[in-house]
């Protein structure tokens, strides 16, 4: 049972498509933990937060239901979350298999939502190509647009924490 392209589904799928592509940017860059690699990160966190909330109130795959995929969802909330804990604390290794894992689960999901014939995106394809081609378009424009800003806006200063001074008795 498909509800369509409701703006919920369609930010859905355009945030995971951004964040699939922005990903494996990430993924295959060589440089790491650079000025573009954290803004660039910190984009893709928001997406795939995005990305896996909205998913609970996508229901169609069991009618109403929860299904597999929101499994999922939650584990990539789970990931996501100790990946940044894990950069912020500076488990560089505990960082990078987190964000792959997310990353990978993501894949699947693509796969998942792309391989069934009778969901909304490979009924695109075949039903609008020029609007899935425009649609494609927008995601890698806006996937150019991240890396680009990325590029040229300054990061946030590191909070200073100053040692608190001692009351006089």
């Amino acid at each position: 049972m498909n509800a369509g392209w409701t703006l919920l589904v369609g930010t859905h799928a355009f945030a995971a498509t951004v964040a699939l592509v922005l990903g494996g940017v990430q993924l295959f860059r060589p440089t790491k933990g650079d000025r573009l690699h954290r803004l660039a990160g910190r984009v893709w966190v928001v997406l795939m937060v995005y990305v896996a909330v909205t998913s609970f109130w996508i229901r169609d795959i069991r009618a109403g239901q929860l299904s597999w995929l929101h499994v999922l969802s939650t584990v990539t909330l789970v990931t996501v979350t100790l990946g940044i804990v894990h950069a912020w604390r500076g488990n560089v290794e505990a960082h990078r298999r987190n964000m792959r894992g997310s990353w990978f689960g993501l894949v699947g999901a693509g796969v998942g939502a792309s391989a069934v014939p009778d969901r909304l995106l490979p009924q695109l394809v075949v039903t609008s190509p020029g609007g899935a081609l425009l649609a494609l378009l927008a995601v890698l424009a806006t996937t150019v647009l991240v890396l680009g800003l990325a590029r040229v806006v300054p990061e946030p200063r590191p909070v200073v924490r100053r040692p608190e001074r001692q009351r006089a008795a």
